[in-house]
C-alpha cells in the first residue's frame, strides 16, 4: 500500500506526534508498504514540487526526529521553519500527497489532529484516514462536552464544571472542594494541568490552563491509581496501570523513559478490570467512536472507577500505552499498525 503517515503540526503535542510518526513509518515500511512521513504544517518541498514519484523515493522517517523534550515545544520556532511563511495549517503538497495515498495514518496528537477538523477536511477531499470520524473526534476532544455526555449516560466520571476565560468565577462559586484539578478543556498529554489544594493556588492554576485555551475544566481530584484501556474494533484490550515514579502522570512522566512504571495486564481483581473494560466500550458508544481509541481511568481506595477522558488518536511512541496493551495479547507493533489501518478502511467499504 501507499501510505502517508501524518505527523507534527502546531499542537503542543507536536514532539509526541513526530515520535509516533517515526515509529509507525518504520513499522509499516518493515512490512513492505511504501510510506511517506509528512509534517502536516511544514509539508513536502515547494508548491510546484513534482510529487508523482513521492512514494518510490520515501524520505528517512528519522530526519529531524530524535526524542521528546521534557517541555512542550516552542511553536513560534516551528512556524519560523515554514519556507513559504504561510499561516495555512496544511503545508505545501500535503493535501495532494494524501489524496494520492491509499490511506493516511493519523499520527497527529492534540488540538488540530484530534479535534475533528482535519478529519472533516479529509472527508470533503475524499481522503481515507485511520481512526474515528470528525464528529466523534470533536466530542471526545472537548472535555466539557464529553463530561456532560458521560454524566447523562451514567459513565462514572469526576464531577466538575467548565469555565470560560472571559467569565471566570471564584472558587467559592464552583460548588467544588479542595483538592481539585484544573486543566485545559481540549488539551492533551496533561499540558497545563494543575492539582490545586488551596484557594491561594487556584488563580495561578487557572492562569496556567488559560495560557493554552479559552476554556478550562475544574473537577474533583480523585486520589488513586491510574489506568488506561484501549478499545480496538469494539473490543477492549487488557487494562494497563501507570504508576509515576514521582508526582502525577504529567507530560514528562508520560514520555520520558523511566518516569513511570507501567504494568499490563494490571494487577487488579478480575471484577474491577472487567468493569473498567466495560466502561471503556461504553464510552466508545456514548461518543460514537469507531476504529480505535483509548480511555483513561482512576481507581480510588474504595474500588470506584472514574473515566477521565477518551483519546481518539492514542500515542504510538516507545513508551505509549496502546502498543503495550496490544503486546499483552500477542500483537506486535507492526501487526498493530496494520490492524489499525485495516479496521479504519472498513468505513470506506
Amino acid at each position: 500500500m501507499d501510505i502517508v503517515v501524518l505527523a507534527g503540526g502546531l499542537s503542543t503535542e507536536r514532539d509526541v506526534s513526530l515520535i509516533t510518526g517515526s515509529m509507525v513509518t518504520k513499522a509499516l515500511r518493515g512490512r513492505g508498504h511504501r510510506v511517506v512521513m509528512l509534517d502536516v504544517f511544514l509539508g513536502y518541498g515547494e508548491e510546484e514540487t513534482d510529487i508523482a514519484h513521492v512514494f518510490s523515493h520515501c524520505a528517512d522517517a528519522d530526519e529531524a526526529v530524535s526524542a521528546i523534550s521534557a517541555q512542550a515545544p516552542d511553536l513560534t520556532q516551528v512556524k519560523a521553519m515554514r519556507k513559504d511563511s504561510s499561516d495555512c495549517f496544511f503545508g505545501p503538497n500535503v493535501i495532494r500527497i494524501c489524496q494520492a495515498a491509499d490511506i493516511v495514518f493519523m499520527a497527529l496528537h492534540g488540538e488540530n489532529g484530534e479535534n475533528g477538523k482535519i478529519q472533516a477536511v479529509f472527508d470533503l477531499f475524499g481522503i481515507r484516514y485511520t481512526g474515528t470520524g470528525y464528529l466523534s473526534s470533536a466530542l471526545a476532544m472537548d472535555k466539557g462536552i464529553s463530561k456532560t455526555l458521560f454524566e447523562s449516560a451514567g459513565v462514572p466520571t469526576p464531577h466538575g464544571i467548565s469555565m470560560k476565560k472571559q467569565a471566570q468565577i471564584p472558587f467559592s462559586e464552583t460548588g467544588l472542594s479542595f483538592p481539585c484539578v484544573v486543566k485545559p478543556c481540549c488539551g492533551g498529554s496533561s499540558i497545563g494541568v494543575s492539582i490545586v489544594r488551596s484557594e491561594g493556588d487556584f488563580d495561578a492554576a487557572l492562569a496556567e490552563a488559560f495560557r493554552y485555551e479559552q476554556e478550562v475544566i475544574v473537577e474533583d481530584y480523585i486520589e488513586g491509581r491510574e489506568f488506561s484501556v484501549g478499545v480496538v474494533d469494539g473490543e477492549a484490550l487488557p487494562v494497563i496501570e501507570i504508576a509515576p515514579v514521582e508526582g502525577f502522570y504529567d507530560y514528562k512522566n508520560k514520555y520520558k523513559a523511566g518516569s513511570a512504571v507501567e504494568t499490563c495486564p494490571a494487577d487488579l481483581p478480575e471484577k474491577i478490570a472487567a468493569r473498567m473494560q466495560e466502561v471503556a466500550v461504553q464510552v466508545c458508544d456514548v461518543l460514537g467512536l469507531d476504529a480505535y481509541s483509548r480511555m483513561d481511568f482512576l481507581l480510588n481506595d474504595r474500588g470506584e472507577i472514574f473515566c477521565l477522558e477518551a483519546n481518539t488518536l492514542p500515542g504510538m511512541t516507545p513508551t505509549s500505552l496502546l502498543p503495550q496493551e496490544a503486546a499483552a495479547v500477542g500483537m506486535d507493533f507492526g501487526t498493530l499498525c496494520e490492524k489499525l489501518i485495516h479496521i479504519s478502511q472498513e468505513k470506506y467499504v
